[in-house]
């Protein structure tokens, strides 16, 4: 058998008058369509777990929501769930509610995608972008950077950034007499310790 949870009491009880009969009832069709059903409370709010989480309960001023963490999964397209609203949109009667046997068929959905490990790709964390690589440095530069210290240890104790605006700015000359130019000046300006946008920087 499941549990409830003496918080999940004191919730409904703190909840607007109007939310108060809408969670009870809510927390009663959960039992029923889910007798293993645990309750719990996370982010603030009743929550129906059985190998994860089922469902969350929560009340607002207006309205009470009814939240499937699985949501995309139960009810497909028809999921427009946010916290706030739920999947169901704001439910401020019982008449808002669906139908007891659909709202327990969608909780019993949600215990086998449980039971059967599924996860929800619209919860699963997206890969962190990948670190943009920096621009390699070309070899006239670099050689012209080993050939001054000072120089060398400004542009190797630069960010990325700071780097790859004088990187930047040598590979886009369009001849080699300019690019010979903006060479010698950013060797000059680095061994100063000055940035490539050092004019415009704040003093």
């Amino acid at each position: 058998m499941g549990s409830r949870d003496p918080r999940v009491d004191a919730y409904i009880a703190k909840s607007p008058e109007f939310a108060r009969p809408i969670l009870a009832h809510v927390r009663e069709v959960v039992h029923a369509a889910v007798p293993e059903v645990v309750e719990e409370m996370k982010w603030s709010a009743p929550a129906f777990t059985h190998k994860g989480i089922l469902c969350i309960i929560a009340s607002f001023k207006q309205h009470c929501a009814i939240n499937f963490w699985k949501g995309s999964l139960i009810l497909g397209d028809e999921d427009r769930g946010t916290m706030s609203a739920g999947q169901f949109g704001r439910i401020t009667t019982l008449a808002d509610l669906p139908p007891d046997e659909e709202l327990a068929g969608y909780l019993r959905e949600a215990r086998r995608l449980n039971d059967e490990g599924v996860k929800d790709p619209a919860r699963e964390k997206k890969p962190a972008p990948a670190e943009k690589k920096e621009l390699p440095v070309p070899e006239d530069f670099a050689a012209a950077l080993d050939a001054n210290p000072a120089a060398r240890a400004t542009f190797d104790g630069f960010s990325p950034s700071k780097r790859k605006d004088y990187l930047e700015w040598l590979i886009e000359a369009k001849t080699e007499a300019t690019r010979k130019k903006r060479l010698d000046t950013s060797v000059e300006w680095l061994a100063e310790g000055k940035a490539r946008m050092w004019k415009y920087e704040k003093k």
